[in-house]
């Protein structure tokens, strides 16, 4: 059985809750980036006052640094349930696209075909359609474009024995429809096609179990999970194999530079634990401490979704009775992340992400990178939605909150 999550507690882990300049301010942006732990901001503070200098060289100094970064690739891929060679961490998710998709144009050959979505954020769609300059024939899997929902069953159709990729997001950062990833990945499988997902806007509510889920590659932004601005590519072995070296050729023997041309940040690198630091600390103060990885993990992802879809359904049902707002995406909780993106009725949305913020509500408005998706349901990205995105830490308080402050800005 699921334990309540202790929202002090919780909220205790974020420095943000008690900085006195966002008192009374209610985060609902999460989907642009999640709040920082504590045990994140700790070992980058610590990283930069102890070990600020190029790791793995000679002086303890150095070699504590180089432990404290492979300390990090080892707990993700733990975490993620993959071997620790399959864990790059580079600048971004739209840095590291940019270099697989360069990868990509090295083993593709003119006439193969890749499949994207309209679904995507820009940076997991632009830079593969880009690849059409290179003689591959890029096919488009198209969102309906009344639900913006992707509809499995026409992979059936865009296959053929020339497929070689899919480009897909795990859920979309506007829809929020959580797409059957392993479902789709087993069917991209048969078909000898290679898959990659972005997590992106999924990660940061349940961390994946990577490792069942089948993709080629899957990515996401850790500063979306309450780390540092670092983007985590999970590449399994055959498919960096397959894809080769991108960095120095010196490089070869260290697969973790291998998608990271510019090389790592070593800070944000060895600071990427404090994600795990503070998983381990929510398991154990829910749960009892005799338990491995795949189980905490799997029981943090448990008590995530069980603070998250609650208030979700009051959401969405507020939204649903609203005359004035139009919700973008599935009404069910249970089918989507904790997205929602409203379009008003009687004003733009700039004006009323502007008057939400007056009313002490974090958010914002405008076509965040997913242009093709908005044009697709007929949608003008000049103006776009407005966005309000939480993870677990948001409370009651400030679901109501929210709530009080559509009440007054959409007048019905």
């Amino acid at each position: 059985m699921t334990p309540s999550l202790n929202l002090d507690f919780v909220r205790s882990q974020f420095p943000a809750f008690s900085e006195p300049s966002l008192q009374g301010q209610a985060f609902f942006d999460n989907a642009g980036g999640s709040y920082a732990c504590k045990h994140v901001i700790d070992r980058l503070t610590n990283y930069y006052k102890e070990t600020k200098l190029q790791p793995y060289h000679l002086h303890p100094a150095s070699q504590k640094a180089g432990q404290h970064m492979d300390e990090s690739y080892n707990r993700l891929a733990e975490y993620l349930n993959i071997e620790v060679d399959e864990v790059h961490l580079g600048p971004s998710t739209s840095q590291n696209t940019y270099v697989l998709a360069n990868a990509f144009a090295n083993i593709l050959h003119e006439g193969d075909e890749i499949v994207v979505t309209n679904q995507d954020h820009e940076a997991n769609s632009g830079v593969w359609r880009r690849l059409a300059k290179k003689g591959i024939i890029v096919k488009e899997w198209k969102v309906d474009p009344l639900t913006g929902t992707l509809d499995v069953s026409q992979l059936d159709v865009l296959f053929t024995s020339k497929t070689k990729l899919l480009l897909f997001p795990h859920c979309s950062n506007l829809v929020a429809h959580i797409n059957p990833v392993a479902e789709i990945c087993h069917k991209a499988k048969l078909c000898g096609v290679r898959t990659v997902v972005d997590g992106v806007s999924y990660a940061g509510h349940e961390l994946p179990n990577v490792g069942i889920l089948g993709a080629d590659i899957y990515l996401f932004s850790l500063y979306k999970v309450y780390g540092p601005h670092i983007g985590v590519m999970a590449i399994r072995s055959d498919m960096a194999e397959e894809l080769g070296n991108q960095s120095h050729y010196f490089n070869g023997e260290y697969k973790h530079k291998w998608f990271v041309p510019a090389g790592p940040d070593h800070a944000q690198v060895a600071a990427s634990q404090g994600v795990m630091d503070y998983f381990d600390a929510l398991h154990d103060y829910h749960y009892s401490k005799t338990a491995d990885v795949q189980e905490k993990a799997q029981r943090i992802r448990s008590l995530m979704h069980a603070a998250e879809t609650p208030l979700l359904s009051q959401v969405l049902s507020f939204v649903d009775k609203h005359p004035q707002l139009t919700l973008i995406g599935p009404s069910s909780a249970q089918e989507r992340a904790a997205v929602i993106s409203l379009v008003p009725k009687n004003q733009t949305p700039q004006q009323l992400a502007l008057a939400l913020t007056k009313k002490g509500i974090i958010c914002g408005a405008g076509h965040f990178y997913a242009v093709r998706l908005l044009e697709a349901m007929g949608i003008d990205p000049e103006t776009g939605v407005v966005r309000l995105s939480f993870v677990h830490y948001t409370s009651q308080n400030e679901i109501d909150q929210l709530l009080n402050a559509l009440e007054d800005c959409v007048p019905r």
